[in-house]
């Protein structure tokens, strides 16, 4: 039986890690042709040997598509690898600092308006010219944190806010062409960044992350990627302008009910794709106010 995604050519921007990777892993396992995008610095290379090596296609463009010369670039690596493109995930984005607004760093601020809105606009902006043509779709990385009040992390959920009014709007105006435009919100994801080793939050928002969540833990990756796959498959014809909430029902909750969660719940499905790079790809710290790096 041949994949949900077989015959699909798809690019997935922030390839390299984190849910990403899991993307890109699982576009390629159901059948896709699959363009990895990333920074100089990400493990890009390895992923795609890694989805060659066990019989997926898979090439790479290494850009930075919050510039607009490589956005479209990346398009047009696409387009001369495999001629065409059927899908375009949005993936790439940041939440590199957390403070209270009055004492959130600027540089950081910035890094968030360019990885997250900047890049997405611009790929979409690129994209949407194949896109009409093969009636394909667009999958943009939204988050909990566009639908609710977060504090510490206000900035990184006004560009998710974004992303989300910008998918429906485009929704909306791409229909006419059979285009479709969808988020994925995921909440606590078990990657580098909701671990106080490797991500910006400390301790004690580690530990509220979870004990917030009704199911007691975080999402893995892969349960992202799966929901990734549904909206860019042909299953999902009828659906656009939607988000998607993958957060284990931490935004319909009120209070620590993580701590209520049994065995049978804060235990992760076992998994089918091979991730390698889950915890790899915060960049480099943004020095905080009162706070050591």
């Amino acid at each position: 039986m041949p994949g949900r995604l077989a015959g699909k050519v798809a690019i997935v921007t922030g390839a390299g890690t984190g849910i990403g990777e899991a993307i890109a892993k699982k576009f390629a396992a159901e059948g896709a042709k699959v363009v990895l995008n990333g920074l100089p610095g990400d493990p890009l290379y390895d992923v795609a040997t890694e989805i060659t090596s066990v019989g997926g296609q898979a090439t790479v463009h290494v850009g930075d598509v919050s510039l607009e010369r490589e956005a479209a670039a990346c398009v047009a690596r696409a387009i001369s690898t495999y001629g065409k493109l059927d899908v375009l995930v949005n993936n790439a984005g940041v939440v590199p600092a957390t403070a209270e607004t009055q004492d959130f760093p600027l540089d950081a601020f910035e890094k968030m308006l360019a990885n997250n809105i900047r890049s997405a606009f611009l790929m979409t902006r690129s994209a949407l010219p194949r896109l009409q043509e093969s009636h394909g779709n667009i999958v943009c990385a939204g988050s909990e944190a566009g639908l609710m009040g977060l504090a510490s992390v206000t900035p990184y959920g006004g560009t998710k806010a974004f992303l989300h009014a910008f998918m429906k709007g485009v929704a909306a105006e791409q229909a006419k062409y059979g285009v479709r435009a969808n988020c994925v919100c995921p909440g606590p994801i078990d990657t580098a960044w909701t671990h106080k080793e490797t991500g910006p939050m400390d301790a004690k928002m580690e530990k509220a992350i979870v004990d917030s969540t009704p199911l007691g833990r975080r999402g893995t990756p892969e349960e992202v990627a799966n929901v990734y796959c549904f909206l860019a498959s042909d299953e999902a014809s009828y659906v656009t302008g939607a988000l998607y909430k993958v957060d284990g029902g931490i935004t319909i909750a009120k209070g620590a009910l993580g701590k209520q969660a049994g065995r049978f719940a804060k235990d992760a499905p076992e998994g089918h794709i091979d991730l390698r790079h889950s915890r790899e790809g915060r960049p480099d710290p943004v020095e905080m106010p009162g706070r050591a790096v």
